[in-house]
């Protein structure tokens, strides 16, 4: 079977508090999730949430229904947003092929029953990031070229968080159900991501670090404003942010992460920012 899956429990902030290091990577870091030839899929009970990497690099890579969805295939019931990080390569739905380049994503509304991913070339191979959740509509396959999303320039270089944040999967560029996805890449000189920190009880979010510097590193910056806690990241790994936590980060050099979102809105302002004086 080419899906490998596993699935997270949501914790209270309460029980998180008394997590070490190890238990705190355990339950939130996504970890090795391009491997040649596979799909790797966390499913997260914090609103349903799925979170995968695809590499296809010597075959054409189907997406299988898991059973934790209790389905008789993947989106049956389901939304999902790609975005390409790695090479060109194709993804193909009910039989019509999609080509993503470098950056580019696919939005593949409920109900599309065959989806398949592929790469140009094996050298060079595709990096599908993914993200799946539930969809109670089915609307259209979309592609979001570079050129097609929502540019924000954000922070300034003294506070050493300047970044551009390009929106890919908003309900301002394509009809969607509750998925949100985007990129923001770091400038030269920054580090900082999310900051100031906020929290949003009515949704979940997931980070995807990924154009880190060999040898470097992020570290991810999580728990609730007064009880934070810290990760270590490295390249292509993700970190499951609970509805109650700040989702912020730094780097030793600038990198670039999508953001993916989902729960009861669809309004991506709808944040409550916490004064970096507060954070603990």
């Amino acid at each position: 079977m080419e899906n490998k899956y596993e699935s997270r429990y949501a914790a209270a902030p309460q029980d998180v508090k008394s997590y070490d290091t190890a238990k705190l990577r355990k339950e939130f870091l996504v970890e090795n999730l391009m491997e040649d030839d596979k799909i790797n899929l966390v499913y997260s009970h914090y609103d349903r949430y799925i979170t995968g990497g695809v590499k296809p690099v010597t075959k054409e890579v189907v997406l299988e229904t898991i059973d934790q969805l209790k389905a008789s295939y993947f989106l049956e019931r389901r939304e999902l947003g790609i975005i390409n990080v790695g090479g060109t390569g194709t993804v193909t739905v009910n039989g019509e092929a999609y080509v993503l380049d470098h950056k580019e994503a696919l939005y593949v509304g409920q109900g599309n029953e065959k989806v398949s991913f592929s790469s140009a070339d094996a050298a060079n191979p595709a990096l599908f990031y993914i993200n799946s959740t539930p969809a109670h509509k089915a609307y259209p396959i979309k592609k979001i070229g570079i050129n097609d999303v929502e540019v924000v320039e954000l922070g300034t270089p003294e506070t050493a968080n300047r970044r551009t944040l390009r929106k890919y999967i908003v309900n301002s560029v394509v009809d969607v159900c509750q998925l949100q996805m985007g990129m923001t890449t770091l400038h030269t000189g920054s580090v900082w991501n999310t900051m100031p920190a906020h929290v949003h009880d009515r949704r979940m979010e997931v980070y995807f670090y990924f154009e880190i510097p060999e040898n470097q590193a992020v570290c991810h910056f999580m728990g609730q404003p007064d009880e934070t806690r810290h990760i270590w990241m490295g390249n292509y790994q993700a970190v499951i942010s609970p509805p109650w936590s700040i989702h912020s980060g730094s780097g030793t050099s600038n990198y670039s992460f999508i953001w993916g979102m989902a729960g009861e809105n669809l309004d991506y302002g709808d944040m409550d920012f916490c004064n970096i004086t507060d954070l603990r």
